[in-house]
């Protein structure tokens, strides 16, 4: 992911102290260097020569999956793993047994299928290499006992570097094997240029579809103008993204505020920011809106929060609240279909972080007060204190600088990113007509993915066995 971020119009101070905290978007996962405040560093001893099975002097080579030329690193065998000396000040040490584990040879990973073939369990556990050798492409081992050749690209090895970890070489992979962009955290004044799209240009090629996907990547959502105001076609843009999540309300919603549907979002009620399906294990990833019409009324304006930029408020204001926030679990239901009840008990915290080494990464925000359920697992000098952190994300919350108002037309529909951006609207009179649907996170990430694969420049060969995906 990228280490240097664009934040669109927004200044903001590096706090002096407090944990370090990475936004990743969808999320997609992106590290907003401003709140990184701590940097990783290893250093590894110099090991004898007498240690080593081979050691080689520099030289330039080209990785075999990709045009990046390094010098050839050194190689050294010791015990139970194997270093590899990037230059004079890093290096990586990879288990004998991880190495063999993750062969990519023919007879041990379906270049087809990119499934492994390799049985771990045949592995003997304490499996030595008979020699090693740094070649122009990669690190070459053969095996001793039971004898095989195993071969392994030297970007691929850097990228997978757990000991120690090089997040920089991971740099095109988010936290959930994402392809990455440059998250860009928004306010009030995303009024002024909102990200947006035409109809034709996503419907027309795939091209102007990874536009407006890269588009709800970076900024969490994105307006489709010139969408024809009737049902099929909003239909059939939603299904250009993904398929459409099917849910207690229906596939593809047609509704007005005639409480059809136990929830508030059938009536003319105002709703405060939230995301949408707290209460499910997996809560939906994108959501669609188009307004169809609205009649003999007036009010209705669709309120936007780029909720990763309100978590990074918090942290900036107070890191105790913004900790609390990402561990106190919330639980949360939707009860009012009778013929339906979801419940998320023991819940899950409004702010998600991600998890390994990618544990102070903001992945996701599950925030809809309304569907709160009674908070009673908290001790209660604990009870009090989520009460005042959450107090202050509410502010935050409301804060004018952060909301985004717009009256919504129809001909313009509007993609949400559900795991970042709450939605809101306000109160209204009248008929007002809407469509919409909801897509897996799942679904909107594989066409993401995909597409990225296909217009990247460095990506000639297409999905191969050393993917950093993979």
């Amino acid at each position: 992911m990228s280490a240097t971020v664009r934040v669109s119009q927004i200044a903001q101070r590096r706090p002096r102290s407090g944990p370090q905290v990475r936004l990743t978007g969808l999320n997609h996962s992106k590290t907003i260097s401003i709140l990184s405040f701590t940097t990783f560093s290893a250093t590894l001893t110099a090991l004898s020569p007498r240690q080593n099975i081979s050691c080689f002097q520099s030289r330039r080579f080209h990785s075999s999956s990709s045009s990046h030329s390094w010098a050839i690193p050194s190689v050294q065998h010791t015990g139970t793993k194997i270093q590899i000396n990037w230059d004079s000040s890093s290096a990586s040490k990879f288990h004998n047994f991880w190495l063999r584990d993750h062969c990519r040879c023919p007879k041990c990973f379906h270049s087809v299928t990119k499934q492994r073939l390799v049985n771990t369990f045949e592995i003997p556990p304490d499996i030595a290499p008979a020699s090693v050798s740094g070649t122009s492409r990669g690190l070459e081992v053969i095996w001793d006992l039971p004898s095989h050749k195993s071969f392994y690209d030297w970007e691929w090895l850097k990228s997978n570097s757990y000991d120690p970890l090089f997040p920089e070489a991971r740099s095109s992979v988010t936290a959930y094997g994402r392809i990455s962009s440059n998250v860009k955290l928004w306010g009030r004044d995303i009024e002024s240029h909102p990200p947006t799209v035409t109809h034709d240009s996503v419907m027309e090629d795939d091209k102007g579809l990874f536009d407006m996907l890269e588009k709800i990547v970076d900024f969490g959502f994105c307006f489709i103008k010139g969408v024809d105001a009737t049902p099929q076609a909003t239909e059939e843009l939603t299904m250009k993204i993904g398929n459409i999540r099917h849910t207690q309300y229906g596939g593809f919603w047609d509704f007005t505020s005639d409480l059809a549907k136990g929830d508030t979002a059938y009536t003319t009620l105002a709703l405060q920011a939230h995301t949408d399906t707290t209460y499910f294990t997996d809560p939906c990833g994108l959501q669609l809106f188009h307004l169809l019409s609205h009649t003999n009324g007036h009010g209705g304006e669709s309120l936007l929060v780029d909720g990763f930029h309100v978590a990074s408020l918090l942290h900036s204001s107070n890191p105790e609240a913004f900790d609390i926030l990402t561990r106190v679990r919330v639980p949360t239901h939707a009860a009012g279909e009778p013929g339906a009840f979801y419940s998320s008990a023991p819940g899950n915290p409004i702010i998600n972080l991600g998890h390994g080494s990618r544990s102070k990464d903001v992945v996701q925000i599950r925030y809809n007060n309304d569907d709160r359920s009674v908070m009673k697992d908290l001790k209660s000098a604990e009870l009090e204190k989520w009460y005042d952190a959450l107090r202050l994300w509410d502010k935050h919350l409301k804060d004018k600088d952060v909301e985004y108002w717009v009256q919504l037309q129809p001909g313009t529909a509007v993609v949400v990113d559900n795991h970042r951006v709450l939605h809101g609207r306000s109160a209204f009179t009248g008929k007002r007509r809407m469509c919409g649907a909801y897509v897996g996170m799942d679904d909107f990430l594989s066409k993401f993915t995909v597409l990225s694969e296909k217009f990247s420049p460095d990506n000639k060969a297409g999905r191969n066995i050393w993917s950093p995906l993979l």
